[in-house]
């Protein structure tokens, strides 16, 4: 049954990808994701369903619109194949517990595209996370319901209200390094890791800063970024918290002391 449930998860997340490039594309310049159809950015001609097929229309239309040439950014099948692998974890992991499923898929979704759209325009849209989270909380609610256990709901509220309460006073000690949209995101991201466990907040949300504090300390080194350079830490945030979605449980049981 996990291999099913990966398998099939997989498959919908690459459609899911596909949909992201969408979301990711116009929610930062403020279009609508419903209309118009999916078109070239370069010559305005709807995009045609036979080049529509995540990943192989790609790859067959060599990376160019079909009728004018313009280049098609290698993103768009990296965002598709990203979801797709995303998501048949995200299907293996919850295989047991298949009602928290549409919970934590829609979550994985929410976060590739954040992180997206953070790194190219250092913005995580309000668009984005604020409906995101209106979908959570029923989700939630469902998955704690079919399982049995209302604590994991309480529990998630309570991450996501300390995860929020930490990140608002390091944005009130310090605006420049964390940016309020963090502070949104953090809610978000506490949530799901509390419906989890209390550890998992924690865990992942210290595992973002980790990431970040690594990667930024490499991209200073190889001059990539300096010093006084904003570097966008939503998707480190992302990354920290899906690992321990994914894997924390076999993280924590490394550490019995947790």
């Amino acid at each position: 049954m996990t291999a099913l449930y990966a398998t099939v998860a997989g498959i919908f997340g690459l459609v899911v990808g596909s949909f992201l490039n969408v979301v990711i594309w116009r929610v930062p310049r403020q279009e609508s994701i419903a209309h118009p159809p999916s078109h070239c950015p370069g010559c305005d001609t709807p995009i045609a369903p036979r080049d529509n097929i995540p990943v192989l229309s790609w790859i067959l239309l060599a990376g160019k619109c079909r009728r004018c040439g313009t280049k098609i950014s290698i993103q768009y099948p990296l965002v598709e194949l990203l979801t797709a692998a995303l998501w048949a974890a995200v299907g293996a992991r919850f295989a047991d517990m298949p009602a928290a499923l549409p919970a934590y898929l829609t979550f994985t979704a929410v976060l590739v595209a954040i992180s997206v759209i953070d790194l190219e325009h250092y913005i995580i849209p309000n668009h984005i996370v604020y409906p995101a989270g209106f979908a959570a909380i029923p989700l939630l609610a469902l998955a704690s319901g079919v399982e049995g256990d209302w604590w994991t709901l309480a529990r998630a509220f309570i991450g996501a209200g300390g995860a929020f309460l930490f990140f608002f006073t390091l944005h009130i000690i310090s605006p420049r390094s964390m940016g309020f949209g963090d502070v949104r995101l953090s809610f978000l991201l506490g949530l799901h890791l509390g419906w989890l466990g209390a550890a998992e907040v924690v865990g992942g949300l210290f595992l973002g800063f980790l990431y970040g504090a690594v990667i930024g300390i490499v991209l200073i080194a190889a001059g990539g970024r300096g010093r006084k350079q904003h570097i966008p830490f939503g998707p480190f945030l992302a990354a920290g918290t899906m690992t321990f979605v994914l894997v924390g449980g076999a993280i924590l049981d490394g550490y019995p002391g947790l």
